[in-house]
């Protein structure tokens, strides 16, 4: 009982002190631009490339990463971090330079510059806060509240302790825009990734370094047919996930596009990458396969299990606090981009009025915090959250990714055959994942992708008699 009040008194102090250095960076208004969207969704353009680096960091790695991926106890899992570098260098060289030269607040801005019109803008920027509300927000809930649950070892439901870093994660979106998400991020970061490196040790110490005794397919990492990555895999739909992931999800390049010019971004993207290829593979399968020794196979609560049993009781408190806190920091950073979407893209084509860009973004942000929380016990009965969240991802993520790779690399093409083709693509992959189990789902992923974009073209000259032109006329030169 005394260690458990331990863990509890630590993990509030350090949650609470958080709270405190936030406030305390940000205590200071920010420089307004004149622009409230871009004030309260881009930080005024004011993020220095150290907050960009820390927040995307934390905005991806939560326990989604660290529950989910450790879940499978195999090392193969890393291929996501180390294929995730390829993609932010792809953000900081071919896309980001593309968001400065247009002044973009939201990724679906781009597609009304380079084709015109703004349903087009409106039908992605709605797919992605279904797949917000329906796959990531609720998923950030459940595998933070599964780990803080196992940890303490609380009777508390899965719900409640979901609801309650809902309700924190949403005080931070509402109150501090981007510019607080993003320094809580950074600071948080600087804990997750320190205490998830001496997990990784402490891990490895508790079975002497020997991985003997674990069977050699989860130490592989070239994946067979029946594997979640099959080798074959990373040569087609996965460098295609990264790119949608990292160049056009609001939530990761929003950070990107807040700072004070291209090449601050720049160097915010390149540190994350750096920070993702030379930490974050080892602490997210490592433990888990440590875990498989020491307690065989027990899939999402490999994590939690490893944590309570090599950490000491006020370290276990401190490593909660981090935990929650990356929580925190990716549901917020959720909350936000679709909160920016909504306000930016949605509303003004769907009532066309001026608004209070706080006020209707504190709307936003509450009624997605309520659904979410009432979709977490649906992700409770799922075998492996991160197989089951990069599935769920193809539904939206390829037919999205069409639209911007026609937008961006031709001319002369109608949106609303680009529309046509996403909502195909959307309901094709559906589908095909359900019917068609045997053919891998990356690789259905690379289908869809192609299937939409040579729909679009086919529907733009047979249906609206206009003949699309390759171009790539927006890399000659860049924005700085």
């Amino acid at each position: 009982m005394n260690d458990t009040f331990v863990q509890i008194g630590v993990f509030v102090f350090a949650t609470a002190l958080t709270g405190w250095l936030t406030w305390l960076i940000c205590r200071t208004p920010p420089k307004r631009s004149g622009d409230g969207a871009k004030d309260y969704f881009l930080a005024g353009g004011g993020l220095s490339w150290i907050y960009i680096a820390g927040s995307i960091t934390l905005t991806n790695l939560s326990t989604d990463q660290l529950v989910g991926m450790n879940g499978n106890q195999m090392l193969l899992l890393a291929w996501w971090e180390l294929s995730a570098v390829a993609g932010l260098f792809i953000l900081a060289y071919v896309f980001l330079p593309l968001y400065y030269k247009y002044k973009c607040t939201t990724t679906t801005e781009l597609l009304q510059h380079k084709l015109g019109g703004t349903g087009l803008r409106m039908l992605i920027a709605i797919l992605f806060l279904l797949g917000g509300l329906f796959i990531y927000l609720p998923i950030m809930l459940y595998t933070g509240a599964l780990l803080l649950k196992t940890m303490f070892s609380v009777s508390l439901p899965l719900i409640a302790i979901a609801a309650g870093l809902a309700v924190v994660g949403a005080a931070y979106a509402v109150f501090g825009g981007l510019r607080a998400v993003a320094v809580s991020d950074t600071i948080s970061g600087v804990g997750v990734l320190g205490l998830s490196l001496l997990i990784v040790f402490l891990a490895l110490q508790a079975i002497n370094f020997d991985l003997s005794g674990i069977p050699p397919e989860r130490l592989n990492m070239i994946g067979a047919d029946g594997s979640p990555i099959p080798w074959h895999t990373l040569f087609t739909g996965m460098i295609f996930i990264q790119i949608f992931y990292w160049s056009f999800n609001q939530t990761i390049t929003q950070r990107a596009m807040a700072a004070p010019s291209l090449a601050e971004a720049r160097r915010g993207v390149l540190a994350a990458a750096a920070i993702r290829l030379m930490i974050v593979p080892l602490i997210v399968v490592v433990p888990g396969v440590v875990a498989y020794q020491m307690f065989g196979d027990v899939n999402d609560s490999a994590y939690g299990m490893i944590v309570a049993e090599v950490l000491p009781p006020w370290l276990s408190g401190l490593f909660a606090a981090m935990m929650a806190a990356a929580v925190l920091t990716s549901f917020n950073s959720a909350l936000n981009s679709g909160a920016a979407l909504y306000v930016c893209d949605v509303h003004p084509r769907l009532f066309g009025t001026r608004h209070d860009v706080a006020r209707l973004a504190t709307i936003i942000t509450m009624t997605f915090t309520a659904l979410a929380v009432f979709l977490v016990p649906i992700y409770a009965q799922a075998e492996s959250i991160i197989n089951l969240v990069q599935q769920l991802n193809g539904l939206l993520s390829m037919p999205i990714l069409s639209a911007f790779f026609v937008a961006i690399f031709f001319r002369n093409v109608s949106p609303v055959a680009v529309a046509i083709s996403v909502i195909a693509g959307t309901l094709g992959y559906g589908v095909a994942s359900t019917f068609f189990t045997e053919v891998h789902y990356i690789h259905q992923m690379a289908v869809t992708l192609f299937a939409c974009m040579g729909l679009s073209l086919l529907l733009n000259a047979v249906v609206f008699r206009r003949r699309a032109t390759l171009s790539f006329e927006d890399f000659r030169g860049e924005t700085a």
